[in-house]
């Protein structure tokens, strides 16, 4: 399987001596979703900024779709953070212009694109999340949800190779965390999401990563990493009270795909 994302054997401690990354090593296949867990103070944010060059310094490597990432070399950087894109868990951190549209066309028109391009490149950023509609509208008018869906095409917009979501499903109401959802499992892309939403990483990947203490404690399965209750309680990590992760995973396995024929793959 082709890796989007490889990081091998990653290390990072912070000026105040707080040590974030012990030797970390994972791989993201091209298309996968993984869903990436641990409790408060694990080193998720940490190992996310490495991947497009925000951290760096310490031992280790990070590719990205076979390139590595260098914070010495601006021209690669730019590259590498046009290949992975980061939604991060504040909209109102990505949206700083007057309308939508401008939002969106801040980073393709930073790479040059003008005209018609940019236009048809803000047009599909906006499609592929449902805001189309809203292009002319201020980010500040909008719901905390639509302004998430927007932070999502302003990466869109840049074409990457791999998405990056922080706590995608944090303060959503049930209608907008659902209309993400239906989102993401619509894009074509390789996924990388930070959550404490255990349900959200049942429902979006098949597969989950266990971070803590800055080291990879597990590795495997969404549906067998959240059914086993001893692994969960040792990384103080919690399903809703009355969440059934085995029940729900049968229920997406039966959930028909968009044909209404071929019932969803196995979660696991």
């Amino acid at each position: 399987m082709t890796a989007s994302l490889h990081v091998d054997g990653l290390h990072f401690t912070y000026p105040d001596g707080n040590v974030a990354l012990r030797g970390v090593d994972l791989t993201v296949g091209q298309g996968e979703r993984v869903a990436l867990l641990g409790p408060n103070g694990a080193g998720k944010t940490t190992l996310v900024l490495h991947l497009n060059g925000i951290l760096h310094g310490g031992a280790g490597t990070v590719t990205v779709t076979g390139l590595a990432v260098d914070a010495a070399d601006r021209s690669r950087l730019a590259d590498v953070r046009r290949r992975v894109g980061i939604v991060f868990q504040d909209p109102d951190d990505q949206l700083f212009m007057p309308t939508v549209a401008e939002d969106v066309a801040f980073g393709p028109a930073n790479l040059g694109l003008r005209g018609d391009e940019l236009t048809e490149r803000v047009e599909q950023a906006l499609t592929s999340v449902g805001m189309a509609a809203y292009r002319d509208r201020a980010p500040h008018h909008l719901s905390f949800g639509q302004r998430r869906r927007v932070a999502v095409a302003t990466v869109l917009a840049m074409r990457p190779d791999v998405l990056v979501l922080d706590e995608p499903s944090s303060n959503l109401d049930p209608a907008s965390r659902r209309e993400l959802a239906e989102i993401l499992e619509g894009l074509p892309i390789t996924i990388l999401m930070v959550t404490h939403d255990l349900p959200y990483a049942l429902q979006l990947c098949d597969r989950s990563v266990i971070l803590d203490d800055g080291r990879i404690a597990a590795d495997g399965p969404t549906e067998d990493l959240l059914t086993d209750p001893a692994l969960l309680h040792r990384h103080r990590l919690e399903l809703p009270f009355g969440f059934d992760p085995a029940q729900a995973a049968a229920q997406l396995r039966a959930r028909p795909t968009p044909d209404g024929r071929v019932p969803r793959a196995r979660v696991s």
